[in-house]
């Protein structure tokens, strides 16, 4: 058995340790620590050694060997305590929802002891869950509170590590391996891809369109908007529950891992997920996803030269469902059509440059903002012009003139 002096003294300036220690000084206190005998040296010679009761312990030495106790000599007080070194030091460990106990069995003794836990702890580093390694130290205790552990990992328990160095001993741990069948806490981090439409600085006549696949807050989106949803969660989780909120009520409720949502209708929504398992109730995030107001608007001219620049007769919109144009020469004979927003007219016909002059354009167009059920006013296409329906939301029924003009490049 290993045995250390611990020695508490005050205003020790005339007393030395002799022999394998160290020394601690706490305020006016001064703690020998001895790796084997006691053995204390008066530096002013020989002296009176008194026991803390008063009574005489030696005389006109100038060294002693004391047993446990406190004693004073030479205007100086301290106490002398043999430290023993923990036997059948063990623990377990006991995870819950909102922490993790460490219970610490063994004989600590009276004297103070530091300790320095070593463990693994689940980080997220904006991709994945990672092993990120922790430590934890103070006094030790037969109880010692941990954060939640989200995974397993490898807990190591040392103790006086700071005494036994100074002392030359061999450092003293004891470790537990946490299982993953033994996790309780549940955690997650919520991420999404939203589905790109286009690179960003791409040229684009739709607005507000998603170019990234993350999305940012606060950032309006045109719509369709698809979005798929990852729930990241940690080892622990069993459950899953998203439920998607559109201006306030419930309108999707799901029990996926991931899940994937096209937003179509203009509107701010909220997304919620929450994990859980057994033990624990739901660890949970949102984030807010809005899409626009449906919007078409056309040009009254393009410059197909090849300069790059208006070379198309193209629309400018954002949150559309349906789109379709036909363009008309001055006699009323069609001369183009198309039905994708994001393309247009070159200002050819059958591969030929069409003449410099005004067209005759109709639109029919539905924005997602537009009733399910909504109908067009009027035959689908015709050179006779239609009534703009500009009091039904999301209906656009648009016709007018747009001048083709080649210009010098």
């Amino acid at each position: 058995m290993l045995l250390v002096l611990v020695v508490a003294v005050s205003h020790a300036a005339n007393i030395e340790c002799v022999g394998t220690a160290t020394q601690v000084v706490k305020g006016s206190d001064t703690t020998f620590i001895f790796k084997d005998e006691i053995h204390l040296r008066s530096t002013l010679g020989a002296t009176e050694w008194y026991k803390a009761d008063g009574s005489l312990y030696a005389s006109g030495v100038d060294e002693i060997y004391p047993d446990e106790g406190c004693y004073r000599a030479n205007g100086c007080s301290f106490c002398a305590k043999l430290y023993t070194d923990i036997e059948d030091i063990a623990f377990t460990v006991e995870p819950s929802c909102e922490g993790t106990l460490l219970r610490v069995t063994g004989d600590f003794g009276s004297l103070a002891r530091t300790y320095s836990l070593s463990y693994d702890a689940l980080a997220w580093n904006t991709e994945e869950w990672v092993d990120s390694a922790a430590q934890q130290s103070g006094t030790l205790a037969h109880t010692l509170s941990l954060p939640p552990l989200y995974g397993a990992t490898p807990i190591t328990l040392c103790y006086d590590a700071d005494i036994r160095a100074q002392l030359g001993l061999d450092s003293a741990c004891v470790h537990v391996n946490f299982a993953e069948d033994e996790v309780q806490a549940v955690k997650m981090e919520l991420t999404s891809l939203a589905t790109a439409r286009g690179t960003e600085g791409e040229k684009s006549n739709e607005r507000n369109r998603p170019t990234s696949q993350k999305l940012i807050t606060g950032t309006e989106y045109s719509g369709p908007l698809e979005v798929a949803f990852y729930s990241n969660p940690t080892p622990g989780a069993q459950f899953y529950r998203w439920t998607i909120y559109k201006a306030g009520e419930r309108i999707v409720t799901r029990f996926d891992k991931d899940i994937r949502y096209t937003f179509n209708e203009p509107a701010t929504y909220r997304v919620v997920c929450a994990v859980n398992n057994a033990y624990c109730t739901s660890d949970s995030m949102d984030m807010t996803v809005a899409v626009s107001e449906s919007y078409l608007a056309v040009p009254n001219v393009f410059t197909p030269n090849g300069d790059g620049k208006n070379d198309e007769f193209r629309v400018a919109y954002r949150s559309l469902r349906e789109f379709h144009c036909w363009v008309y020469n001055r006699w009323g004979k069609l001369v183009y059509e198309w039905d994708d927003p994001a393309k247009g007219w070159d200002g050819t016909i059958n591969g030929r440059p069409a003449a410099e002059g005004a067209y005759y354009y109709v639109i029919r167009a539905m924005g997602t903002d537009a009733a399910k059920n909504a109908q067009y006013i009027g035959l689908k296409a015709s050179y006779k012009k239609q009534k703009n329906n500009a009091g039904a939301v999301g209906i656009y029924q648009l016709s007018g003139d747009i001048n083709l003009l080649r210009g010098k490049q």
